[in-house]
């Protein structure tokens, strides 16, 4: 019967056109860039790498398919949480809004495991986004400019990273970005049980998302304590995966405070609509 409800939930999402937003999205930015940089890359690269040609000889294609899917992923991810908020943060105050939650009350699911179904149905679609995401960053990327060893600038230097090298960094960076962008799920899905109407939960998601942005941003000692609690500052955690060597501790230590975020989250989530007033 669970498992009936995350396919029912998950066909509901599919039914939304809102849904596609986030795949042609995602299908015309990372074409955009592409084709940029396929016209005038290395004229971009060139520019990255002038302070370090006076020290180091670079020799094979640096402008390759694994150096596009880290530019891709660098200027992208950031903004996929908006995407997946456009879908999650509707999950409860859209059925709200058209009275469908009192229907779902009759089916013998305690609301525990509702919300749960929306969560997991969530979950899976996010997981959707982040896989199409990298299917166009990656797979079309080394596609269009063949595969090559991995340059990366970070603040330590320059870090190039072999061919070989390179695949497992990807996927295990995808994992912890889904991680990232799961909790931005949940966050939605949990403003969503405090509405009845689709529009808050969402802009409230990125309101909050901004916010903490900025607290990590700002380079003020009031926010020194609060600063390493907050998911927004382990969201591009990923990009550890691409320093040599990698930092595991400081990858372990932003996996479990963004496991802590969701965990946290769906708690009060779970709380809240058992005692929501959704036969009214």
């Amino acid at each position: 019967m669970f498992g009936k409800a995350i396919y029912n939930e998950f066909i509901k999402i599919a039914a939304k056109p809102r849904s596609y937003l986030g795949l042609a999205a995602i299908t015309v930015l990372v074409g955009v860039i592409l084709f940029a940089m396929k016209i005038d890359g290395l004229t971009y690269i060139g520019f990255i790498t002038a302070g370090f040609e006076q020290s180091l000889l670079f020799e094979g294609d640096i402008l390759n398919g694994n150096l596009m899917g880290f530019i891709v992923l660098q200027m992208l991810i950031i903004h996929v949480p908006l995407l997946i908020a456009l879908v999650t943060g509707d999950l409860i105050s859209g059925e709200a809004a058209m009275g469908s939650l009192r229907m779902l009350a009759t089916r013998p699911l305690s609301r525990t495991q509702i919300l749960l179904s929306k969560f997991v149905a969530g979950g899976l679609y996010t997981f959707l986004i982040l896989l199409w995401l990298g299917v166009m960053a990656l797979g079309v990327s080394n596609l269009m400019f063949g595969p090559g060893d991995l340059m990366v600038l970070n603040s330590d230097g320059l870090v190039v990273l072999l061919q070989d090298d390179v695949l497992w960094r990807f996927l295990s960076g995808f994992g912890i970005a889904y991680l990232s962008l799961l909790t931005i799920a949940t966050l939605s899905i949990t403003l969503s049980c405090f509405s009845d109407n689709s529009i808050g939960p969402i802009v409230a998601t990125m309101a909050i998302i901004m916010l903490f942005t900025l607290i990590g941003t700002l380079d003020v000692p009031v926010f020194d304590n609060v600063r390493p609690f907050l998911f927004t500052t382990h969201m591009a955690a990923w990009r550890s995966f691409f320093e040599d060597p990698v930092d595991y501790a400081a990858i372990r230590n932003s996996a479990i405070i963004l496991v802590a975020h969701i965990v946290v989250l769906l708690g009060i989530a779970t709380y809240h609509f058992k005692r929501k007033d959704i036969l009214s």
